[in-house]
């Protein structure tokens, strides 16, 4: 999906009507994101407000979304709360979240108050995802970068700076020289929801471009998607059944976890830690009804040597 003219992604509003749906309903005290409802529009929160009620609607395209919503809140709640604990364990000056969609954390955790927050995506969701601030009056037009101060959504990181790529043609590492990040310094990267739809030279020419801007001291929180035969189905049934929300953005790359130890050793990252979200929606008491789509689902997270 290299086009310049496409559309900003769907999957990006359906991973933020997840989290609006969990908000306040499971995991309680490790999982937290009300900035997500602020995120959509108002034809978006119609299913969230029905899944947080448990009313599903008549008709099977609306209760194909209803569906859609539900599974993903069950799957983003683990996702989140190991990505947020591994951000926070790991707090530097320098935050680059890669395939950043409609990315919250900026906006909710307090712990980012000292560090620069690059927010890197397609032009076009990156569009979308301004445009949708700007709705939220969080963010001037005319600015580059998001001020802290003053905002009605205020920025609790010390700056949030875009920056647009796309992965598959633009070089990531001159549009971070070019937005300011310094490679000399210590960097967290964050690469959530985006690998399955890069293909497998894609994922590897990120891994290097990361890799040639890592200092040490610096680390990846990484999510993927490890090969699972009742996920591809259920995908595929959703895909048929005509849900518009996935319907153009297929899964292209599946990593078995040693694969991608493997992968991140090439390029001097060592992975400490890499667990699939089922285990954890346990640990939280979180639902787990997706139990393919939990088990297949994996955070790691690679240190640099």
């Amino acid at each position: 999906m290299s086009e310049r003219g496409r559309a900003a992604s769907r999957t990006a509003v359906l991973v933020c009507q997840g989290r609006a749906a969990a908000d306040g309903r499971t995991a309680h005290g490790r999982f937290a994101d009300p900035v997500a409802a602020r995120l959509l529009r108002d034809a978006e929160r119609g299913v969230v407000d029905q899944v947080r009620a448990g009313t599903p609607p008549q008709g099977w395209r609306e209760r194909t979304m209803y569906e859609s919503v539900r599974a993903c809140a069950e799957v983003v709640v683990p996702r989140t709360v190991a990505i947020d604990e591994a951000l926070r364990a790991r707090a530097t000056g320098q935050l680059v979240i890669l395939g950043a969609g409609l990315d919250s954390r900026a906006w909710r955790l307090a712990e980012l108050a000292r560090t620069d927050v690059w927010e890197v995506d397609h032009p076009a969701s990156q569009q979308d995802k301004r445009a949708r601030l700007t709705e939220a009056a969080a963010v001037p037009r005319e600015s580059d970068e998001v001020d802290r101060h003053g905002a009605e959504l205020p920025v609790l990181a010390r700056s949030v700076r875009f920056t647009p790529v796309d992965f598959v043609i633009d070089d990531l590492g001159t549009a971070l020289a070019a937005a300011g990040h310094d490679p000399s310094a210590p960097t967290t990267w964050l690469w959530e929801g985006v690998v399955p739809y890069l293909r497998r030279d894609e994922v590897r020419a990120t891994v290097a471009a990361l890799a040639a801007r890592t200092a040490s001291g610096s680390a990846l929180v990484l999510n993927y998607q490890a090969p699972s035969a009742k996920a591809a189905v259920g995908r595929l049934l959703t895909r048929v059944l005509g849900s518009s929300v996935t319907a153009g953005e297929p899964w292209r790359s599946l990593w078995r976890p040693q694969q991608m130890a493997a992968l991140l050793a090439e390029y001097g990252l060592r992975v400490v830690a890499d667990d699939h979200l089922l285990d954890l929606a346990h640990t939280l008491g979180s639902p787990a009804h997706a139990r393919a789509s939990l088990r297949s689902g994996r955070v790691a997270v690679a240190e640099s040597r």
